[in-house]
């Protein structure tokens, strides 16, 4: 395989720097509305990365389930190896990349809990196999390489029969409270444009950064 020789010249789209969002999150939900428009299979997909008490680093996709002023926020278990990094050093990462738009966003903040109402909520509303799912799963737990699931589905199924499934208390969100925003967006002979936002408690600050 030539991998040196596999290269896109990226000519889709472009960042006007004459009209600018004051707010990144504007500039992100008219990006993400876009991919979501062009191919909604996962556009709120991304790498969120950690890091872990001994000092390394740690990336893994996961599915956005709320955007607000607040942040951007996911779902996991609270007892994964994410979430115990997080528990230890709350700064993460978040890169979403959109091959469609030839396009990424980099953000980079603190994240903590998101209210349990609001995890309650979400998760009353995802599909019954789904909240099952959260129960099977002691994720990133090793396990047998012949596990089987089948048996206590079938324990669990019989616990909630007729009835709602009630959330797990070690499942729920996290919002990622942002304090830089980067756009990149890719452009010919590698002169991409670049745009980062970055947050001082009060006010959001923007700058060009070079390709």
């Amino acid at each position: 395989m030539d991998l040196k020789n596999i290269r896109v010249d990226y000519k889709k789209s472009k960042i006007n720097f004459d009209k600018l969002d004051k707010n990144p999150i504007d500039l992100f939900l008219k990006r993400f509305n876009e991919a979501l428009a062009i191919d909604g299979n996962e556009a709120n997909a991304c790498v969120l990365s950690t890091v872990s008490t001994d000092g390394k680093p740690s990336s893994r996709v996961v599915l956005l389930k709320a955007i607000s002023d607040k942040g951007f926020t996911f779902f996991t278990n609270y007892k994964s190896d994410k979430s115990r990094d997080i528990e230890n050093n709350n700064f993460v990462a978040l890169n979403f990349y959109w091959p469609v738009l030839e396009s990424q966003i980099r953000i980079t903040g603190e994240a903590t809990k998101i209210d349990p109402k609001e995890s309650d909520d979400y998760f009353k509303s995802r599909p019954r196999e789904s909240q099952m799912g959260a129960w099977l799963s002691d994720q990133s737990k090793a396990i047998d390489l012949k596990y089987n699931f089948t048996d206590l589905l079938s324990v669990l199924e019989s616990r909630f029969k007729g009835k709602e499934v009630a959330r797990p208390l070690t499942w729920g969100g996290y919002c990622v409270n942002p304090n830089k925003i980067e756009f990149w967006q890719g452009r010919p002979s590698r002169f991409h444009d670049r745009l980062l936002y970055e947050y001082d408690g009060k006010e959001w600050s923007m700058r060009r950064l070079a390709p």
